[in-house]
């Protein structure tokens, strides 16, 4: 369920990406030429060195990177397995995927997403471990806790949210249930994983 919401949201920021100016995203030419032949020059053409600012090469990217490892070590998967997982995503899903539409893949982005991302994404993960079995108190406040466990793993709390309302129970047995993250081991494998369109 975690992959369908990084790939809706995915293909959901294209779709916002397509629409803004072209000095916001540096995405040119996305009009024109039919959308695949579009899409196979920038294969065709990249990796390139992108000419994104730092805070959307250095910042935005590994944040991004962090969200994608997130949702696989919530799922239950190990640090390595998590790294395989935003690896393939942020490569694959992404740079070669659906950006690949717009634009060249990125030297910059196909290092810094998943590599500084996963580095994020494994303090967010035993932050977030931290917070919820402080019942989710960060400074004695729930809210406070919520909202930075929304910011470390947006993907499956929104999921969670969607399909199991009851999720944020202050009963860590029932949590367990619903979102494995607590499993610090990760006993499942990454050959098991499957990502269906």
């Amino acid at each position: 369920d975690n992959s369908k919401g990084i790939v809706g949201g995915m293909l959901m920021a294209t779709g916002v990406m397509m629409m803004l100016p072209e000095d916001m995203t540096n995405w040119k030419d996305t009009k024109g030429k039919n959308v695949f032949e579009r899409w196979f020059n920038n294969v065709k053409q990249g990796p390139v060195v992108d000419k994104d600012g730092f805070v959307v090469n250095y910042i935005l990217h590994p944040y991004s990177g962090a969200v994608y490892y997130m949702t696989a070590r919530s799922a239950g998967y190990n640090t390595w397995n998590s790294l395989l997982y935003v690896s393939f995503v942020s490569t694959f899903v992404w740079e070669f995927g659906l950006e690949a539409f717009a634009e060249p893949p990125s030297i910059q982005d196909l290092l810094t997403t998943p590599f500084i991302g996963a580095l994020m994404g494994e303090g967010f993960y035993l932050a977030k471990r931290d917070i919820v079995a402080r019942d989710y108190r960060v400074l004695r406040s729930r809210l406070l806790g919520k909202i930075l466990v929304f910011l470390m793993d947006p993907v499956t709390e929104v999921m969670g949210l969607v399909f199991h309302t009851d999720k944020h129970t202050p009963d860590m047995e029932k949590w367990q249930v619903f979102c494995p993250v607590s499993n610090f081991v990760g006993q499942k494998t990454f050959l098991s994983f499957k990502l269906t369109f």
